[in-house]
């Protein structure tokens, strides 16, 4: 799509509704809806699996973006995808055999995503890009909502944005982002903004007007290309 996506994170929703959470968000202006798999091992909390993802699927037809923060994550790959997943993103940190991950996942008929941590190089994702259709760079530590955004990533976006040169890839990002900081990761080239507490935070009433200023935020700086 042209211009900023935004995918709200059900991470920061109420989990006694979620089912009306994510008709609410999607009503509300959302592009995606962000869901994060947590296992406590890869990473320290625990969330929810495939059941909760085929749960929540018929609540709403907008794209749903599975980030798999899981250890390993090839055995449950099949499962997210019968239960609705579109892009199943893993880690280039959880395992030793990545390429036959994103293979898998496009195999499955749905689009790969490669994410990495802060504390983790660009240059990580480089051998597979021909292999991914998004590119997701963690802007906190990965496990908890509500933290603060780290300044640094900034030139790992930019890096990757570079690197993907003439290719249809989704750089986006998650962690701190709000109306502020969705400037910055724009202006460093990318176009997908998961937001969870700046979305989420006050209640349905609102939902929309945040959204809509995350929105502005991205556009005001393009929004980063989808070909980067």
């Amino acid at each position: 799509m042209n211009g900023p996506i935004i995918s709200p994170s059900i991470l920061s929703a109420d989990f006694a509704k979620l089912g009306e959470e994510v008709r609410a968000v999607s009503e509300a202006g959302a592009d995606w809806i962000h869901l994060d798999v947590m296992d406590g091992h890869f990473v320290p909390n625990i969330t929810f699996g495939p059941a909760v993802i085929k749960a929540l699927r018929p609540h709403s037809a907008k794209h749903f973006d599975v980030h798999l923060m899981i250890a390993p994550a090839d055995p449950y790959l099949a499962a997210f995808a019968e239960a609705g997943a579109d892009t199943i993103s893993v880690h280039v940190e959880a395992g030793p055999h990545i390429h036959r991950s994103l293979q898998a996942i496009r195999n499955l008929g749905k689009r790969a995503g490669i994410a990495l941590n802060p504390g983790t190089p660009a240059s990580a994702v480089e051998p597979l890009l021909d292999l991914v259709d998004l590119v997701l760079v963690m802007t906190v530590n990965p496990g908890f909502g509500g933290q603060s955004f780290i300044p640094s990533t900034l030139e790992t976006i930019a890096r990757i944005r570079a690197m993907c040169a003439g290719r249809e890839i989704d750089i986006e990002v998650d962690g701190g982002i709000d109306p502020e900081t969705v400037i910055l990761a724009a202006r460093a080239g990318a176009n997908a903004f998961v937001a969870g507490n700046a979305v989420f935070k006050g209640g349905p009433a609102g939902y929309s007007e945040r959204i809509a200023a995350i929105r502005a935020g991205a556009a005001s700086m393009g929004g980063g290309p989808l070909s980067c």
